[in-house]
């Protein structure tokens, strides 16, 4: 056990240097724009996590070995759950009275670009908080693991086994260049020119510097995470709305698809993807559906406004970005109903957003449809194939098991809340919010509450349910089967 748990320890205190200077970030917006003592505190952060990362390399360096399968998982779980308590470290000296539940929690929503908050009073908390928040969900959208297999030598060796971990969706080993750290330099690399390009657009758009990069990072990492209590309803903007909406929609497309056009120069790889094309349509009806249902009941009388509210809102939650402009939960039910349930499965393989992913879904449904073909004609030869290709075996069955697996868990962690006490809204909306990295849900946790409200009890299990998301249910529940810790 110690010797399997070494070398990881030896990469993890890699990572952790590696992510010792995302501090500086904060550090810089606040020597500027907050008192001087909050620069302190990250310049403390900074130092502690830099401390803590050659500590532990120098006591587990010479346990350097390629890494396997199974060192791989134990990796991911230890950046995914330890990371965040070394992000947490500086809220509890920066943010007024929070308890160290709410910061582990607030860190881990940053991280798995969740966006779901304990917080409140947000517009009087110094700059450089909401800055470290919103930071943490561009480094934790596209995956802390990637960045740190393009930029450090050593995970050449055994990357792809991080990789295999981190790497959302069903087809993970799925490889675009002859080396993975060549293929996650290419994704960091496209994530960055989307981020510049995002951050330009709102400030055109008419916020501030600040805002602009706030904003854009929690867009790209479709975390939704804002500086305001009001989120976009701050600005009431249709113009920021609309710079929103297009960088959410182009966020929740795989990025493995834009690096394929960039390299090949041709829009085909994107016109051409089913998951994309289903993408785009699921998104242009629902809107539609909306805009007429908040007409017809007169939510909003005028179509073109409503339409406008739909399109912001419908992408906003079915990407898993969790932005808000009014309260949809007021609504008629059927909305904030049919936002949630977009939200379990629109995004994109490959992209910045959670849930299920929407090729799974289409897998899903071709499978249905082929049973039905069989009852009709049992001996007839139909494949599940998905843009021309026939999907094996292999990974139908792991499509079956990771919905068996996130139907089981969404059950239990709903059953769990509603032991303490919760409502059924509250509950089940809360635990499909944090395992699909939605971000709010409905009931005392909608678009115009927060996570604040419940007790500690309640708070972990949830932070549980976002770490599962995050890494996608089998990568976590893997370490609890007798069957990971035998040789």
């Amino acid at each position: 056990m110690l010797f399997t748990l070494l070398p990881v320890l030896s990469v993890f205190s890699r990572i952790l240097l590696a992510f010792a200077p995302a501090f500086l970030v904060p550090l810089a917006w606040a020597w500027f724009l907050d008192a001087q003592h909050h620069a302190l505190v990250w310049a403390y952060g900074f130092a502690f996590t830099t401390v803590c990362g050659l500590v532990l390399w120098r006591s587990t360096h010479r346990f350097r070995r390629e890494l396997q399968a199974k060192d791989g998982f134990l990796l991911v779980n230890m950046v995914w759950t330890l990371l965040p308590a070394f992000a947490a470290a500086p809220l509890m000296f920066t943010v007024p009275d929070i308890s160290w539940t709410k910061a582990y929690f607030e860190a881990m929503s940053a991280l798995t670009a969740t966006g779901a908050t304990a917080l409140s009073g947000l517009d009087e908390l110094p700059v450089s908080v909401n800055v470290w928040r919103c930071f943490l969900q561009l480094l934790g959208g596209l995956g802390i693991m990637l960045l740190v297999v393009a930029v450090l030598p050593l995970l050449g060796l055994g990357g792809v086994q991080l990789y295999r971990a981190e790497t959302p969706g069903p087809m993970k080993d799925t490889k675009f260049t002859p080396r993975i750290s060549e293929t996650a330099r290419g994704l960091w690399g496209v994530y960055v020119l989307f981020s510049v390009a995002c951050m330009g657009a709102y400030r055109w758009a008419g916020m501030s510097w600040a805002d602009a990069f706030m904003h854009m990072c929690t867009t790209m990492g479709l975390g939704g995470f804002s500086s305001h209590d009001a989120s976009f309803g701050y600005w009431d903007s249709p113009t920021i709305e609309a710079v929103a909406t297009v960088f959410m929609v182009l966020a929740g497309v795989s990025f493995m698809r834009y690096f394929i056009v960039l390299r090949q120069r041709s829009l085909r790889p994107l016109t051409r993807d089913r998951e994309i094309r289903t993408y785009v349509s699921v998104l242009v009806v629902s809107v539609l559906l909306v805009a007429v249902l908040l007409t017809a009941q007169g939510v909003i009388p005028d179509f073109p406004e409503a339409l406008r509210t739909s399109a912001f809102h419908v992408v906003s939650v079915a990407t898993t970005t969790g932005y808000a402009s009014t309260d949809y939960a007021q609504w008629p039910v059927f909305a904030p109903v049919l936002l949630m349930f977009l939200g379990c499965f629109v995004s994109c393989a490959g992209s910045t957003g959670g849930g299920i992913k929407l090729v799974r879904m289409v897998l899903l449904i071709k499978q249905a449809r082929r049973e039905l073909v069989r009852i009709v004609h049992p001996r007839v030869v139909n494949p599940v194939t998905l843009g021309g290709a026939i999907m094996p075996n292999a990974v139908m069955t792991a499509v079956f098991g990771y919905m068996l697996i996130y139907g089981a868990a969404t059950m239990g962690l709903t059953m769990l809340l509603l032991f303490t006490g919760l409502d059924i809204v509250t509950s089940f909306s809360a635990v499909v919010a944090t395992v699909n990295n939605i971000g709010p849900g409905l009931g005392l946790v909608g678009p115009a509450s927060n996570f604040g409200v419940l007790n500690d009890f309640q708070i972990w299990v949830l932070t549980f349910a976002m770490l599962l998301g995050r890494l996608e249910l089998l990568t976590v529940l893997v370490l609890f089967t007798g069957h990971f810790w035998r040789k």
